[in-house]
């Protein structure tokens, strides 16, 4: 008797926003068959997200994974079976002061907010900052010093003026020696701690799963997923995806709600 053949990939990462969600925060049952189906073939699915723990446990929650996750830029691995953090990589409070006033030095004020680390980490927002939706209300602080008073594992800027892309230009331009700048989406400009992104925290999960870079296949859609598909052995970006991701991907599948991450695994899987 003949054995089944190996899977094309061990591993498929797929990214939250834009990408393993539609619109409205969830996934479609097309999607959820065809990541069954890579499962039933021997791949694990991971998921590797911008938003900290704190902004990401409930909706793993609901879809009911239980398999590890990478949150907060790749500052965090998260077991979400047993509602436990792994591994955190924190922001050093002094370095994201200075890269914050050298910022506003080029650009003018900025609002700002911070993700505290751990699980329950609360968000704090300064005066301005628009926010998106979320799980937990924000924390509002009128005094920027209380953005530092414990540890983070990134800072979030926007800028009354300036677009994303370019906010982010003149972050690199300012501060790109002491942390890392990246865009995860609209209004989502953030400050890392340097050398951080979405592969560091992917391939320590990854070597906890025992599976190799040349193994996985990454899915994405904004800056912030670069990092991943250069560490992946395949990578591919939504339709939707920001220009900048679309130019390093190996191929461009549907968007988040055509089901395009389906496409794909279904091709490569079924």
């Amino acid at each position: 008797m003949t054995s089944a053949p190996p899977p094309p990939y061990r591993l498929v990462a797929t990214d939250l926003d834009g990408t393993l969600l539609r619109s409205d925060e969830t996934v479609s049952e097309r999607t959820r068959a065809a990541l069954a189906l890579a499962a039933a073939a021997g791949a694990a699915h991971i998921v590797v997200t911008g938003r900290p723990v704190a902004w990401t446990r409930h909706i793993l929650d609901a879809l009911d994974y239980r398999g590890l996750a990478v949150c907060g830029q790749g500052a965090q691995v998260y077991h979400a079976g047993e509602h436990r953090l792994l591994t955190s990589v924190t922001l050093d409070r002094r370095v994201a002061a200075l890269a914050v006033e050298k910022i506003e030095a080029e650009t003018g004020p900025l609002h700002l907010a911070a993700s505290r680390d751990g699980l329950d980490g609360d968000l704090l927002v300064t005066a301005g900052y628009r926010l998106q939706e979320g799980p937990r209300p924000p924390v509002p602080v009128t005094d920027q010093a209380e953005l530092w008073a414990e540890p983070l594992n990134k800072l979030y800027l926007q800028h009354s003026r300036l677009g994303d892309d370019a906010l982010a230009d003149a972050a690199r331009a300012a501060a790109g020696g002491l942390v890392d700048v990246t865009m995860a989406g609209e209004g989502i400009v953030e400050l890392l701690p340097l050398g951080l992104s979405k592969a560091t925290g992917l391939s320590l999960a990854a070597r906890r799963l025992g599976v190799k870079a040349a193994e996985t296949i990454a899915f994405g859609d904004m800056p912030n997923d670069i990092p991943m598909f250069g560490w992946a052995g395949y990578g591919v970006a939504m339709a939707g995806a920001h220009a900048e991701l679309k130019a390093v991907a190996d191929e461009v599948t549907a968007g988040n709600d055509e089901d395009g991450i389906a496409v794909v695994v279904e091709r490569l899987f079924g």
